[in-house]
């Protein structure tokens, strides 16, 4: 049970819950637009999805850990290979045996799958891998987290479900909708993230936008992205998304618009704890637009 609580720690719970999530409404919002039911066959498609992503999303972050040790020991000391809970042998192997994993679920259970997890992978490989190591970069850091988390896992995986079920539609107007907010959302998570890790990135020369514009500026920067995305997913319901409850999406969208800047106004950006909460509050934003996507469809 150590060991477990150990590994769980070491996937970083709040990507393993979002990539849960994302996994969950694609399913759901190809079912609603391809009229099928929950069955057991696709069910279980849909279960050997999670778990290559889940494998997927473990091996990225727990490489990108493997190569940021003395950094987390500044940043995040807790977590457990920068704390010594994990000694680096054992995380070579997490992340190796998940890494295989994930390529081997993919391949069995379908081409678009085995596109999807193998683009994943390989992004993530270079956003931590030295020489290539594109975290050091700003534009290309957020650029490999908003393409994974954005494009490809959106599209990859909508594709890979409709193939499943037999559906001759191409990516609807809900997916490219979700896609575009997800898109958007990512970049806030991604130049927000490194607002925490201030001290550790300057110590090691891990250019961030953190530290080319300073924290005032991110912050501002990505309320105001995600304020966009949901201003611009509350027009898509009114003039493009027609066959979804539009009454529950917007008001939705605008109670969590409300509660971002209502969450926003006295954060204490001198405060490294203050930070990192309205950082996981922002990655809960996220989670909650996975489950708003599908119950709208379906309410």
């Amino acid at each position: 049970m150590t060991f477990l609580k150990i590994l769980w720690k070491f996937s970083r719970p709040h990507t393993i819950i979002g990539t849960s999530l994302s996994v969950l409404a694609l399913y759901f919002i190809s079912l609603a637009s391809t009229g099928n039911g929950v069955t057991t066959i696709n069910l279980e498609q849909m279960l050997a999805v999670w778990f290559a992503c889940i494998c997927g999303n473990i091996y990225i972050v727990g490489l990108n850990q493997l190569y940021d040790i003395e950094i987390d020991r500044i940043n995040k000391p807790d977590l457990p290979l920068a704390s010594g809970e994990f000694t680096l042998q054992q995380g070579q192997l997490v992340v190796t045996i998940t890494g295989v994993l994930a390529l081997l679920i993919a391949g069995l259970s379908g081409v678009w799958l085995l596109a999807t997890v193998a683009v994943s992978l390989l992004i993530g490989s270079a956003y931590s891998l030295p020489p290539i190591r594109l975290k050091q970069f700003p534009f290309f850091a957020a650029f490999c987290i908003l393409t994974v988390r954005g494009i490809v896992v959106n599209i990859g995986l909508f594709l890979h479900y409709g193939d499943k079920l037999n559906s001759s539609e191409a990516l609807n107007p809900y997916v490219w909708t979700l896609t575009l907010f997800i898109l958007l959302f990512t970049v806030a998570i991604a130049i927000f993230k490194d607002v925490p890790d201030l001290e550790g990135d300057k110590q090691y020369n891990i250019n961030t936008f953190t530290l080319v514009i300073g924290k005032p500026a991110v912050f501002n920067l990505s309320r105001g992205v995600i304020s966009v995305c949901y201003l611009g997913t509350i027009a898509a319901g009114l003039f493009w998304l027609t066959s979804l409850n539009l009454s529950f999406f917007v008001t939705s969208h605008l109670v969590l618009l409300g509660l971002l800047w209502w969450r926003s106004r006295d954060v204490d950006l001198e405060d490294k704890s203050a930070i990192a909460k309205f950082y996981q509050f922002i990655w809960q934003l996220f989670f909650v637009e996975y489950l708003l996507f599908p119950i709208a469809c379906f309410v």
